[in-house]
């Protein structure tokens, strides 16, 4: 029996993915969570074979989820499941040790396919998605992408300084950096191209 944990924020996908799982005989359920550090605490507590999280969620985004397993050497393999259909993403998840990666307007039927194949110890990437995420590489650093994503919420420098503990001058240097790389007129402008890639 492989055991899954489902960390998924709206309720009704939560739902719908676990009764998917539940209709196969070689599955198990185990786990529910709403966001990314709920999840983190149940995957500690019950030791799920297999998780299979969203990107965007809240307090802990599925990346961040995967990584931080990984940091902890933890043995559960990772599954996305989401809308984002861009190449940043995959890139970014694969990096973060993901295992699998399906968008939610596939065929329910690869779900379980995937989480067996990723309980084998292999992956499950939509081939194209996979072909296309290395075309196209992120050219942002982590420091440039963590500045440029605060300043895409709208923060002041001043504000973005305090929030990373670095002087004003450093943070500009890196928005400055992140703008001409991404070849664009303004920050807002930069963050929402990264953000349309998936970089964000």
């Amino acid at each position: 029996m492989i055991r899954v944990l489902i960390a998924e924020d709206q309720s009704m996908v939560l739902g719908a993915l676990a009764a998917l799982l539940d209709l196969e005989d070689d599955l198990e359920v185990v786990g529910r969570a709403a966001d990314g550090r709920e999840a983190l605490e149940r995957i500690e507590e019950i030791d799920p074979d297999v998780v299979i999280t969203d990107i965007e969620m809240p307090h802990m985004t599925g990346l961040e989820l995967a990584a931080e397993l990984r940091r902890r050497g933890h043995r559960a393999r990772v599954v996305i499941v989401t809308t984002f259909a861009r190449e940043g993403y995959l890139r970014r998840a694969l990096e973060a040790g993901v295992a699998g990666y399906l968008l939610k307007d596939s065929p329910s039927e690869q779900l379980a396919k995937a989480v067996r194949r990723v309980h084998r110890g292999l992956r499950a990437v939509d081939p194209e998605l996979a072909a296309a995420a290395w075309s196209d590489p992120d050219p942002l650093t982590d420091r440039e992408r963590q500045v440029l994503r605060l300043a895409g919420r709208g923060l002041t420098t001043s504000k973005i300084a305090e929030e990373v503990h670095l002087s004003e001058g450093t943070v500009r240097n890196y928005l400055s950096e992140a703008i001409g790389k991404l070849d664009a007129a303004n920050r807002i402008e930069a963050a929402r191209i990264a953000r349309d890639k998936g970089w964000l």
